[in-house]
């Protein structure tokens, strides 16, 4: 009986995919509602990105982008889960939009690269910051087409104020990474 009970439930894979899409589903809208809105800017910081950098590294680069796709195409069509419990196809053309395709760009690239970080704490922090700054700066580009400011104004608004956050989220994505990777790898 003790064997039966320590022994592990095996599990079928595209099940732990489809689930693990629709949890990061899930947990990108939940993040949408932790927020802290700035006066100077009309993107707010929220924990979006943070769910957004482990959906890349723990579904890879497909499940990762796809999870992120979903998420948009369901606040698409109308489900409130945007920041501010925005939706429709219109929030696609306000200035967050920018953040959120980058979410798609981020989280694929991030499980392409993440096998690059030679598993260790530095190399880890350097890939999920280079995927925030990919995040970052689809933001930026959406926000010079939309507000077609110039390149300082655009920083001050949509890139600089978000990295001290942004680099938390990374450091504690980091962490959770590395202490799940062989366990998540087991599953996905």
């Amino acid at each position: 009986m003790e064997i039966a009970l320590k022994k592990e439930i095996v599990t079928n894979k595209t099940l732990c995919r489809v689930l693990g899409v629709a949890i990061f589903i899930i947990l990108t809208a939940l993040g949408a509602f932790v927020r802290i809105p700035l006066p100077f800017t009309p993107v707010p910081i929220t924990l979006q990105t943070f769910f957004v950098l482990l959906s890349g590294v723990f579904l890879g680069g497909e499940l990762g982008a796809l999870s992120q796709l979903s998420y948009i195409f369901l606040g698409a069509l109308g489900l409130p889960i945007f920041t501010n419990a925005g939706s429709g196809l219109s929030y696609l053309l306000g200035p967050t939009a920018g953040y959120l395709f980058g979410f798609v760009l981020a989280s694929f690239w991030l499980g392409k690269s993440i096998k690059y970080s030679q598993n260790n704490l530095f190399g880890t922090f350097a890939i999920l910051c280079t995927g925030d700054f990919i995040l970052l700066s689809s933001g930026v580009l959406w926000l010079k087409f939309i507000f077609g400011y110039p390149l300082t104004k655009l920083l001050l608004i949509g890139f600089i104020p978000f990295i001290p956050a942004d680099l938390l989220k990374a450091l504690a994505a980091t962490l959770i990474y590395l202490r799940m990777k062989s366990r998540i790898k087991e599953i996905f």
